[in-house]
């Protein structure tokens, strides 16, 4: 079963997530901040990550960094989270590598909207 992975300080954002991806047969992991995240991508490569931007400790975009440039997680698909949807935030969220943004609250038809645009490519 193909694991998504919620990465994001709130407790509540990461429910609500995994409440929305119930219906799309996937395993939902969650991670609080960045290095814990890290951790487990590199434990278990998961389909795709979700990622907040704004979190303590390693952020969204420090996350984001640390995939694009390690070899062996640089194909994983980074979703970022974000409440700013400022062109500044997104051009900071592309230059670090981001795959995909998504708004801030979280909507759950879109946030199953990208995961199945990413199930379509698993293998």
């Amino acid at each position: 079963m193909p694991t998504v992975l919620i990465v994001d300080d709130s407790p509540t954002i990461r429910g609500f997530a995994r409440i929305f991806l119930k219906s799309l047969n996937v395993e939902v992991e969650e991670a609080e901040e960045g290095l814990q995240a890290l951790e487990m991508v590199r434990a278990r490569m998961p389909l795709v990550a979700i990622v907040d931007i704004n979190m303590p400790g390693m952020d969204g975009l420090a996350f984001t960094r640390e995939v694009r440039g390690d070899p062996k997680l640089s194909a994983l698909p980074v979703v970022l989270l974000t409440g700013d949807r400022s062109d500044e935030v997104r051009e900071k969220g592309r230059s670090a590598g981001a795959s995909d943004f998504l708004g801030k609250p979280i909507k759950g038809a879109e946030l199953q909207a990208v995961v199945k645009k990413f199930l379509g490519k698993a293998p």
